[in-house]
């Protein structure tokens, strides 16, 4: 089977053509088309929605037509159409929906609606095997959760933010710091020159019951440094990024590790550890999970890069997983801008992601 993915949840528009593997042992990428509006929002130091919606209107017919050719195929050649329908900025989220819904319609193919967390929950089945259940990590600018992956459908949220997400905790911290937008990235780069020990910042919620995450305190604390020192030298900053970044690794660490016994102690065994969302991608959060899961003789699912942050590939992925199990919608299905996994979880988290 092969199923065309469309995602517009954000500032990056992309399509993607995947097919599933016969023996289903994960998929194969047959294009995967991405357009960055970097260069768009860095200005503002942030994603402006009303131009993330414009950009992908710009862009999106092209990418779907480029997808399509460099997978060898046209859409009579797909078997189905797939589309994040959020959670995400409603504007973006319009564009891409409706877009495949035409598709959908004219095309005469199977319509799936696609939960943006759920393509990144899904991503680790896409590059390897991986049976259910196992954890993932939900870390970007807009999430951060710990989620129980009982199933395609099936999610059980073990912990999320009570305050800011971890890639938004890192875009500010770095605007404190001067850096440019996405600040991520370039914390990381920096934090390769600088010395994280040199500042003690707090790591909230470390050691507390549960698996939630609370990052705004710490955010907080780097910009009383930041105003104690006055004009920091580039050896401060460096050592701000590297002293910041230790403190997010540690609390995700400490999450992760809690969000494990939840697990067990709800009497299930996970078969592996699944890492998605841009900041996933960040290079000392990979590593210390690595060691973690080395530790407690867990797998360690860690998808390329590419795959962690926003792709039409995973969005695909996620449609062909519902789609080998017959789970299609209808073409009124609505726009989500905010689309928990784990609905149940709502009241229990703060309404937050």
């Amino acid at each position: 089977m092969r199923v065309l993915g469309i995602e517009t949840t954000c500032d990056e528009t992309a399509v993607a053509v995947v097919a599933s593997r016969i023996g289903g042992d994960g998929g194969d990428i047959l294009s995967n088309e991405v357009m960055s509006q970097i260069a768009q929002h860095a200005a503002y130091g942030g994603v402006v929605p009303e131009i993330a919606a414009r950009a992908h209107i710009d862009v999106l017919e092209r990418l779907i037509v480029r997808a399509l050719d460099t997978a060898g195929t046209d859409i009579a050649g797909v078997d189905a159409i797939a589309a994040s329908a959020g959670p995400g900025l409603i504007g973006g989220i319009l564009v891409g929906l409706t877009a495949a819904k035409a598709l959908a319609l004219a095309a005469d193919k199977p319509f799936i609606a696609v939960n943006h967390l759920e393509a990144h929950a899904l991503t680790g089945r896409l590059t390897e095997r991986l049976d259910f259940p196992y954890l993932a990590l939900l870390v970007s600018g807009g999430h951060t959760q710990l989620v129980a992956v009982l199933g395609v459908g099936d999610y059980k949220r073990l912990g999320s933010t009570v305050d800011d997400a971890a890639g938004e905790a890192f875009d500010k911290v770095a605007k404190m710091l001067g850096l440019p937008y996405p600040g991520g990235p370039h914390i990381e780069r920096l934090a390769e020159e600088g010395d994280p020990a040199r500042f003690d910042f707090p790591r909230p919620m470390f050691g507390r019951e549960g698996a939630d995450f609370s990052l705004s305190g710490l955010k907080t604390a780097v910009r009383q440094e930041i105003a104690r020192i006055g004009t920091p030298t580039e050896r401060d900053v460096a050592d701000l990024a590297a002293s910041f970044q230790a403190a997010i690794v540690d609390v995700l660490v400490d999450r992760v590790r809690s969000g494990l016994r939840i697990f067990t102690q709800n009497g299930g065994q996970p078969n592996g550890l699944v890492i998605g969302g841009g900041v996933g991608a960040n290079g000392a959060i990979r590593r210390a999970l690595t060691r973690l899961c080395a530790e407690t003789g867990l797998r360690f699912v860690s998808p390329p890069p590419g795959l962690c942050s926003d792709n039409g590939a995973v969005v695909a992925w996620a449609g062909l997983e519902r789609f080998a199990r017959g789970m299609t919608d209808d073409l009124t299905f609505a726009a989500r801008p905010r689309w928990p996994l784990d609905a149940n979880a709502g009241s229990l988290h703060h309404g937050k992601a």
